[in-house]
């Protein structure tokens, strides 16, 4: 086998494990929405807290039982003190954990905690499932993606599978950083489903083999300028899936948790959408100034390679449209008060409008940027 007949093996097999990752997210949203359904609470990382039915006082101790998880907590005495633990009917074995109730103590069980209160807190298997195997499609597809760019001799991209390719790595990469200072492993259904129908395009209908790169493009300006544009586009995406939810929270809210038009309950477990559009925003922010600076790098190249900095080329003219719309969300959400469904729209617009710039302009407006190799 040849360098890139790995890499495509390496890629159908992140592919393969993104759609694992995408399953596991979709049944911690299920969850999410069973236990809102049954009165439980339901944290933004997916913890489930379900409060006792039954908390009596049996001698000098107080018997805490878990009904919904099944789960017997013994409280109200020392461990020490003869406090002992009651099996429950999933498996789990409850026990005082040699803390007294009164004290605050607290006790295991199996998946999850029972607090003296006899209430079980359970985090989510699913979730953490759908976020391990994130990780290793994202490790497999960067390797597809070096040994693309091996096998080519240059950076792999310089066509529409390519930059698909490392456009959908970047995605899942943003992701996977932003979520080490917000939470926000509730997208990742929206983040895989997205990134799965991408390469799922890319590879049936843009694939092709290696070739040697045209005159225009053999430049550092090819490394600088697309990669920014791809990292831009991986902070748009994330913007776009976090405005996509709040503006069904937002509905969800105005509604006031009516069912009849809006069924998703795991938007309760959701932040508000005040909180998603904050952090919309400032996604898309950074996504802005990196695209600030693809407008500018292309000019700049442009002149290097063609002699003027501006020539309303198709794909200029919609890089520029989609900095427009972007600065206009800024712009309105900052100074007019555009804010909740109106921004939202904005932000989502701007997306849509990143899509066509790549899905529709590079292969059916043939121009100075016909570069995809189709």
């Amino acid at each position: 086998m040849t360098l890139d007949e790995y890499s495509i093996f390496f890629l159908y097999a992140a592919m393969a494990v993104y759609a694992l990752a995408f399953i596991a997210f979709a049944l911690d949203l299920a969850r999410r929405s069973a236990q809102v359904s049954a009165g439980n609470s339901v944290s933004v990382d997916g913890t489930v807290t379900t409060a006792a039915k039954v908390l009596e006082t049996v001698g000098a101790g107080a018997v805490g039982i878990a009904g919904a998880a099944g789960g017997v907590a013994v409280a109200g005495a020392p461990a020490g003190a003869g406090a002992v633990g009651t099996d429950a009917p999933d498996g789990g074995r409850a026990s005082s954990a040699g803390a007294s109730a009164g004290s605050g103590g607290t006790g295991t069980l199996k998946g999850g905690r029972v607090a003296a209160d006899g209430s079980v807190s359970r985090r989510s298997l699913s979730l953490r499932l759908g976020m391990a195997f994130t990780i290793i499609g994202f490790l497999l597809e960067v390797t597809a993606d070096v040994l693309r760019g091996i096998a080519a001799q240059r950076v792999p991209w310089a066509n529409m599978y390519e930059f698909s390719m490392t456009g959908t790595v970047l995605i899942i990469g943003v992701f996977l950083v932003v979520n080490t200072r917000v939470d926000l492993r509730f997208l990742g259904t929206f983040i895989t489903g997205l990134v799965l129908i991408l390469l799922g395009i890319s590879t049936v209908n843009y694939y092709v083999v290696i070739a040697p790169l045209p005159p225009a493009l053999q430049s550092a300006w090819l490394v600088i300028h697309v990669f920014v544009a791809s990292l831009g586009t991986a902070f748009f995406a994330l913007g776009f899936a976090l405005s996509g939810i709040q503006l069904l929270q937002s509905r969800r809210e105005v509604l006031g948790g009516a069912t009849k038009f809006l069924k998703l309950k795991f938007l309760a477990s959701l932040p508000d959408s005040t909180k998603l559009e904050n952090l919309a925003y400032r996604v898309n922010i950074v996504g802005f100034v990196f695209w600030t600076f693809t407008l500018i790098a292309g000019a700049i190249w442009a002149e290097r390679a063609w002699g003027r900095y501006w020539g309303w080329d198709t794909k200029e003219v919609w890089t520029f449209i989609i900095w427009v719309i972007y600065a206009g969300y800024i712009h309105a959400r900052a100074t007019r008060g555009w804010r909740g469904s109106r921004s939202a729209w904005l932000a989502i617009i701007g997306f849509g409008a990143v899509l066509f710039n790549f899905g529709v302009v590079n292969v059916f407006f043939h121009g100075l940027h016909s570069y995809s190799g189709l």
